[in-house]
Order: C-alpha cells, then sequence, then structure tokens
C-alpha cells in the first residue's frame, strides 16, 4: 500500500477503527490540510477550526515563521538527548525564563509530563525545605478538574470515563470545590502537610468555568499565609488564549497590551505545553524561582526528548508570535465581540441558555440534560456549515478559534453558529 496514496475520508476512519486504540471519539472529518484558521478535508472542503486542537494552535495552522523554525533546525540536528549539551537550548532557556519572568524552566514534551513533573517538583521542594516529613505531603487539587490522563492525574480526577479500572490510584492529592476559598483554607488549616495547590485559572474541559473575578489572587494569598506552593496549570489558558499572556495574569498592569510583562498572580510554579509550540512540536515546561527548581538534581527527572534542538526552536519562533503578531490583545478583543453577540442571540433561542468563557477561550450551555445528544448533534451540523468544534461533559460546545482570527472571520463564524442552532430549532 502507498502511504501517500488520496485516500476518502470513509477509507480513513475505517483505518483508525480497524488499527488504532479506541481512545477517542472524534467527530467524523478527516483533515488533510491546514492554513490560519481554515482546514481543509480529504475531499477538499473547507472549515473554520473553533477547536484550536484544544488551544495548541493559538498561532493558527502552519505558521510560515514556526513551520520555518521547525524544518531548518530539523536540517542541522534533531535530537542529542540531555546526555550532551546542544547549542540551542540555553538560549531557549533564557528566552522563556525572561518572558514569563522566572528563574528556571524544566523542558518537557506533553501537558501531562508537565503536570506530573510539577507535582515531583512541589513534592521534592515539600521535603527539604518546607520540613514535611517525607511520603506524607499532600497537594491540593480541585473537583472537575482536567490535568491530563496519566494514572497519578487520573487518581485526583472526578471523570469516570478516565478513573473506572484503571487502579489502584495514587495518594497525597485532595479535592476541593472549584472556586472555593473556604473550602481551600479550611483544608489549609487543617492539615500541616500541604506541599501545594494545583489548579486551573479556568477549567477548560470542564466546560470553560471561569472562577470568580478575585479566586485566583485570593488563593495565591492563602498559599503564601500557609506556606505552601501555588501551582497553577496554564496548559490550556496560557499563551495568550484568554485575552492575556496568562490567564492568571487577572486584570493585567503590564506596560504593553499583549500582556508580556509580569503577572498579577504569579504562580511559584507555572506549567505550560500546547500552544508554546504552536501545536507544530510536542513542547511543554515547568517554570520556578531558583529556590524551588534547585531541589531537582541530575538523574532525578527528566526526558529523551526534553528540550531538543527541534523544540527549543520551535518554541522561541512560536512565542516570538504571539508577541509580535499581538495575539493576546486580539483575543481579548474578539472575545469580548463574541460573547456580547451570542448573548444577544441567546435571548431568541430557548436551545442555549448560557455563554461564558474569557478572550478566545469560550462555550456555550445547550438547554438539554448531560446523556443527551443535543450538542453532539449541533456540531455536526456545524460540520455541515463549515464549522468544526466539539461538546464537552455531553451538553456544553466548547469554541476556541486560533488567535489569529480576524473581525470579519468571527462576524462570520457567529452568523454560521447563529444559523445552525437556527436551522437546527426548525
Amino acid at each position: 500500500m502507498n502511504l501517500l496514496e488520496k485516500t476518502s475520508s470513509q477509507k480513513a476512519i475505517d483505518l483508525e477503527n480497524e488499527f488504532g486504540a479506541h481512545n477517542y471519539h472524534p467527530l467524523p472529518v478527516v483533515l488533510e490540510r491546514g492554513e490560519g484558521v481554515f482546514v481543509w478535508d480529504v475531499e477538499g472542503k473547507k472549515y473554520y477550526d473553533f477547536l484550536s486542537a484544544y488551544s495548541a494552535v493559538n498561532q493558527g495552522h502552519c505558521h510560515p515563521k514556526i513551520i520555518n523554525a521547525l524544518t531548518e533546525q530539523a536540517k542541522k540536528l534533531t535530537l542529542t538527548s540531555r546526555a550532551f549539551h546542544n547549542d540551542i537550548l540555553g538560549n531557549y532557556e533564557k528566552y522563556i525564563c525572561e518572558y514569563f519572568n522566572f528563574d528556571k524552566v524544566l523542558p518537557m514534551n506533553s501537558g501531562a509530563e508537565a503536570v506530573e513533573t510539577a507535582i515531583k517538583l512541589c513534592r521534592k521542594y515539600a521535603y527539604e525545605k518546607l520540613g514535611i516529613e517525607e511520603n506524607k505531603a499532600e497537594i491540593i487539587v480541585c473537583e472537575n478538574n482536567f490535568h491530563g490522563r496519566t494514572t497519578t492525574i487520573i487518581s485526583f480526577s472526578n471523570d469516570k470515563d478516565a478513573r473506572k479500572n484503571f487502579g489502584p490510584y495514587t495518594d497525597g492529592f485532595i479535592k476541593i470545590e472549584y472556586d472555593n476559598l473556604g473550602a481551600l483554607e479550611d483544608v489549609l488549616k487543617k492539615n500541616s502537610n500541604i506541599a501545594g495547590f494545583l489548579v486551573e485559572p479556568i477549567q477548560g474541559e470542564a466546560g470553560v468555568y471561569v472562577p470568580s473575578e478575585d479566586y485566583l489572587s485570593k488563593a495565591k494569598d492563602l498559599c503564601e499565609k500557609y506556606n505552601v506552593l501555588f501551582i497553577a496549570d496554564e496548559v490550556q489558558t496560557g499563551i495568550a488564549r484568554t485575552g492575556r499572556l496568562l490567564a492568571t495574569c487577572g486584570n493585567c498592569s503590564c506596560p504593553n497590551k499583549d500582556c508580556s510583562g509580569v503577572p498579577d498572580v504569579k504562580p511559584d510554579i507555572l506549567i505550560l505545553g500546547k500552544a508554546v509550540s504552536g501545536g507544530v512540536y510536542p513542547v511543554s515546561a515547568v517554570l520556578a524561582c531558583n529556590e524551588i527548581m534547585s531541589v531537582i538534581k541530575p538523574g532525578q527527572h527528566g526526558s529523551t526528548f526534553g528540550g531538543n534542538p527541534i523544540a527549543c526552536a520551535v518554541a522561541i519562533a512560536a512565542l516570538e508570535v504571539v508577541k509580535d503578531e499581538k495575539l493576546a490583545e486580539n483575543a481579548e478583543r474578539l472575545g469580548d465581540l463574541f460573547r456580547e453577540e451570542l448573548s444577544k442571540f441567546i435571548e431568541t433561542t430557548n436551545l442555549i441558555i448560557g455563554v461564558r468563557g474569557k478572550g478566545l477561550l469560550n462555550a456555550i450551555l445547550i438547554n438539554d440534560t448531560e446523556d443527551s445528544s443535543t450538542a453532539w448533534d449541533i456540531c455536526l451540523k456545524l460540520r455541515d456549515n463549515g464549522l468544526l468544534a466539539k461538546p464537552t461533559h455531553g451538553n456544553i460546545i466548547r469554541f476556541a478559534p486560533p488567535l489569529v482570527i480576524t473581525e470579519e472571520q468571527i462576524m462570520d463564524c457567529i452568523s454560521i453558529i447563529k444559523n445552525t442552532i437556527n436551522e437546527f430549532e426548525i
């Protein structure tokens, strides 16, 4: 079989079903090409991408600057492992640390790997710097979180599908209600073994739940009061997605509108992934100050591919695009427009009962139960009408286009969404 042979959508789907593990339930569309905010299927139909690979493609599909960085570096050196130095890793580490105002970075590949890294770092710091007895450290997490699907991470997940028949689970985590400062302080008061608080600034996978305006800043204050680490998982919300360079920026006080300065709520440990590479290559990162990062010594953590030359070159280019093209500013402006227009539309329909989000990470709540197929069926109609999105938690549809989208394009997409909902109600 010629692997480059042109295939039909159905044939591609059949091949995946026959030879691939069934650990995903994709929308039935087979994509072949992408550019900017658009993707094309194998039959040549064009779509707006309103998922952005779960916010990995913030800079748009196949951004020429990022692709050029990939190809140029691939011609010279792809991988050395960390057994040797390479000529770009140090430059990347300096660049990303200065970009986000941290002392040190530990480079990894996937978001879940970065979360695991942050957990290890937090625990080791607790034993060596905070005086917690070894193997007693606990980390506070939030209900309905999504931090990945490794064995450790699903141990503190509420997702039944992610947990069922994968035990035994990892101990050392305490779950509290999201956006509940009282619950956080209650645990901090009663338990002297708390090492850290791991939180998503916005719970994306749970349905784009945006917390109270002062939640993050007050949670950070509580962490400082009780001497525990504040760990922000910005794998999905980071890199300009929410209208700020980081969602933890809150009401940004940066001197520039692109929000490239110091966050208002600075995490003790920052977890990044996805759009660090613009969706071109697996790159994730854990950033912290010297005191925290110094507890990791040679042989205690690592990755063969973490910090490889291609990843470093791609990440530098991807982060430059965010700053140069003012993607945070664009996300803020067009996100406000998107929610304003859909909020007005909600008044004319019974099918949508809410819209929420920040920047260009948004969701609509469908007026049906979580176990219904309504949101899925709407996404199928959106696909037919030229826009790709996916449901989450049954009756919620997440909308997260690439941040390079223009006002004209987002108004076109709003029309598609409105027309689809109207069509669905007929």
